[in-house]
C-alpha cells in the first residue's frame, strides 16, 4: 500500500471532481421539475462549477505551493464535500447554483494540487506508472459521468449525484492523511490574489452577460453593463499581470504564436466537444421521452470512441507526429461532428446524433493526447507548470462559455417558431408544461431548429479552433516523453509535476 497509497488518494479525488463536471448533464430535466428551475438556472448549475474551477485553478495552485499542497488538497476536499451536501439538500435553484460554485472552489483546490503531489510522491518509473493510472482515471471520469448520472437520477434520484460524493470524500481525506507526503513549491513565491480576483470577475461577468442575453437581449442595459464590467476586469487583469512579481500567466508567453494557438485550441475543444451536450440531453428526455439512463446511453459514442477506440491505438500511430496536425485535425473532426448533428427535424430520433457523436469522439481522442504536451513544448521549461495550468483553465472556461453561448443560440432559434416564453420553458426542460398552448409537433420542430443552430455554432467554433492551431502551432511532437494517450486528459509531463 506504500506504493499505491498516494496514487489511490489522488486518483480518488480527481475522479470525483472531474465526474461532477459531466454527471449533472443527464439530471437537468429532473432538477428543473423538482426545483422549478428556468433555463438560465440550469445553465448556472453547470457553469457555476466550471467557472469556479477555471477562475481559481491557477491562484489556488500558487497558494498551495506556499501553504502546502497536501494541506490545500485536504481543505479542498472538505469544502467539496460540504458543498456537495448543500447541493443535495438544495430547496431551490438559487441554493443549488450557489452550492455548485462553492463545490467548484473546492474542486479547484483539489485539481491544482493533484499533479504536484504525484510528482513529490513518485520518481522514475514509478512516476510514469502513476501518471498513466492517473490519466486513465481522468479519462474514465469524463466517460462515465453521464452514465453514473443516469443511473443515480433514475434510481434514488438526482440529489444522490451529490450525496455520493460524501463517502468518497471521507475516503479521499483519510487516504491523503495516511499516505500522501506534504510538499511545497518555491518558498519565496507570492500568491497573485489580485490576478485571481480580476480574472474571476472577467470570466464570471462575461458568462453572466451571455446567459442573460438569451432572456433580455444583447442590447439591454443589463447585458451591456455586464459586458462593460467584463471588459474592465480583463484590462485590470492585464495590468496586474504585467506588474506582478509572480503572475498567474506570464503575458510574454502570449507573444509565442504556438502557445496562443494551443490556448485557443483548448477553449474551442471543450466548447465544441462538450458544451452542446446538455441541450441534447434535455431534448432526449423531455421531447423524445427517453429515461435518464437511455438518454445517457445515447451520448456514449462520444466517450466510447474517444477513450476506447482512439486512445487504444493513438499512441503508437501518432507518436512523433506534428502537434499541429494531430490537434488541429482533431478539432476539425470535432467541428465536423457538430455539423453532422445539425440535421434534426420534428421527426428525428436519437439515431440522428450517432454519426456526429462518433466523429466528434474520434476528434476528441486525437486532441486530448497532444494538447497538454504541445503547450509545454511551446514554452521554456521554467514555465511548464504555468502552461499546464493555463490549458486546464482555458478548457474549463471554454466549457462554461460554450454552455452559455449555445443556450442563447438555442432559444433564439426556438422563439422564432413558438415565441419567447415557450422557447425558454421548453429549453429549460418544461416541454410537457406547454401542452395545450403549443402542439407537440411545434415543440419538436422548434427544438430541432434550436439544436441545429447550436450545433452549427459549435461546429464553427471547432473548425475555427482547428484552423488556429494549424496556422499558429509549430511544435514538433504531439506527445511528450513518458506520456501515453490515457494520460493526456490533463498535463502530465514530469517537469510540470514539479509545480
Amino acid at each position: 500500500m506504500r506504493t499505491w497509497g498516494p496514487l489511490t488518494a489522488v486518483c480518488l479525488g480527481t475522479f470525483m471532481l472531474l465526474l461532477d463536471v459531466t454527471i449533472v448533464v443527464v439530471a437537468l430535466p429532473d432538477m428543473a421539475r423538482a426545483l422549478d428551475a428556468s433555463l438560465s438556472d440550469l445553465q448556472w448549475v453547470i457553469d457555476g462549477y466550471a467557472l469556479a474551477l477555471a477562475a481559481l485553478l491557477l491562484g489556488v495552485g500558487a497558494a498551495a505551493d506556499v501553504l502546502g499542497r497536501r494541506r490545500i488538497q485536504i481543505a479542498g476536499t472538505v469544502v467539496f464535500a460540504l458543498a456537495s451536501l448543500g447541493c443535495g439538500l438544495a430547496s431551490n435553484a438559487e441554493v443549488l447554483v450557489a452550492a455548485r460554485a462553492v463545490q467548484g472552489f473546492g474542486a479547484a483546490a483539489m485539481f491544482a494540487t493533484t499533479l504536484p503531489l504525484l510528482g513529490a510522491a513518485y520518481q522514475g518509473k514509478r512516476r510514469s506508472m502513476a501518471l498513466g493510472v492517473w490519466g486513465a482515471v481522468s479519462g474514465g471520469a469524463a466517460a462515465l459521468g453521464p452514465i453514473f448520472g443516469g443511473l443515480l437520477t433514475e434510481g434514488p434520484g438526482w440529489r444522490w449525484i451529490f450525496f455520493v460524493n460524501l463517502p468518497v470524500s471521507v475516503a479521499a481525506v483519510w487516504l491523503t492523511l495516511r499516505w500522501v507526503p506534504e510538499s511545497k513549491g518555491h518558498a519565496a513565491r507570492r500568491v497573485d490574489w489580485a490576478g485571481t480576483v480580476t480574472f474571476a470577475l472577467f470570466a464570471g461577468a462575461l458568462t453572466y452577460a451571455v446567459v442573460r442575453a438569451s432572456a433580455v437581449g444583447w442590447t439591454s442595459g443589463r447585458t451591456l453593463v455586464t459586458l462593460a464590467v467584463a471588459a474592465l476586469a480583463l484590462i485590470a487583469f492585464v495590468v496586474v499581470e504585467r506588474r506582478a512579481a509572480h503572475p498567474l500567466i506570464d503575458l510574454r508567453l502570449l507573444r509565442k504564436p504556438a502557445f496562443t494557438g494551443i490556448l485557443l485550441g483548448a477553449i474551442g475543444y471543450n466548447a465544441a466537444a462538450f458544451a452542446v451536450i446538455p441541450y441534447f440531453s434535455i431534448w432526449l428526455q423531455t421531447v423524445l421521452g427517453m429515461s435518464p439512463i437511455r438518454g445517457s446511453l445515447v451520448l456514449l459514442p462520444l466517450a466510447a470512441t474517444s477513450f476506447v477506440v482512439v486512445a487504444a491505438v493513438g499512441g503508437e500511430l501518432l507518436h512523433g507526429a506534428p502537434a499541429r496536425y494531430v490537434i488541429g485535425g482533431g478539432l476539425l473532426l470535432i467541428g465536423a461532428g457538430c455539423l453532422a448533428m445539425a440535421v434534426l427535424d420534428a421527426g428525428s430520433t436519437w439515431r440522428a446524433l450517432v454519426p456526429g457523436l462518433t466523429l466528434a469522439g474520434i476528434g476528441t481522442g486525437l486532441v486530448a493526447p497532444g494538447l497538454a504536451g504541445a503547450a509545454l513544448a511551446s514554452v521554456p521549461q521554467e514555465n511548464a507548470g504555468m502552461a499546464g495550468g493555463a490549458v486546464n483553465t482555458f478548457r474549463q472556461l471554454g466549457y462554461a462559455l460554450g454552455v452559455a453561448v449555445f443556450g442563447t443560440v438555442l432559444t433564439s432559434r426556438m422563439q422564432d417558431a413558438i415565441g419567447h416564453d415557450a422557447a425558454h420553458t421548453a429549453a429549460g426542460g418544461g416541454a410537457a408544461a406547454l401542452r395545450g398552448s403549443v402542439s407537440a409537433h411545434e415543440v419538436r420542430d422548434a427544438f430541432a431548429a434550436g439544436l441545429n443552430g447550436a450545433s452549427l455554432t459549435a461546429g464553427a467554433v471547432g473548425l475555427a479552433a482547428g484552423l488556429a492551431v494549424l496556422l499558429m502551432v509549430r511544435t514538433k511532437p504531439a506527445s511528450v516523453a513518458g506520456q501515453t494517450p490515457s494520460t493526456a486528459a490533463e498535463p502530465t509531463p514530469e517537469k510540470a509535476l514539479q509545480g
